[in-house]
């Protein structure tokens, strides 16, 4: 199984980048971000109403502050954290997926 989900180098700064990958068997959307070497891989699913993040496939809204919003209801998350700082699931977070980095690539750990 291929578990590399991107290029440390590949990803731009604080800019969320969407990737498929199989997870339990099943296809999921992922969010990955990188701030600095620091990597954080989420699922694609508000914690709020089950929805995708993205108001288009892989395009995503970010706030003046850099903040992942959610183009369903609004919510804002911050990044890299995954936190709900306000709107409809404030204090939740987004799902966390187990990654890990190896020779600069992003893996399922």
């Amino acid at each position: 199984m291929n578990d590399v989900l991107a290029r440390v180098d590949a990803l731009p700064e604080m800019q969320p980048v969407e990737v498929e990958a199989s997870i339990d068997g099943e296809a999921e959307s992922l969010i990955v971000v990188r701030a600095g070497e620091r990597v954080e891989v989420f699922l694609n699913v508000c914690p709020h109403a089950g929805r995708r993040l993205d108001w288009s496939p892989g395009k995503f809204l970010l706030s003046r502050e850099g903040r992942l919003v959610c183009a369903a209801h609004g919510a804002s998350f911050d990044l890299p954290s995954g936190e709900c700082v306000a709107g409809p699931c404030r204090g939740e977070s987004l799902r966390r997926v187990a990654v890990r980095v190896e020779e600069g690539q992003v893996r399922l750990a």
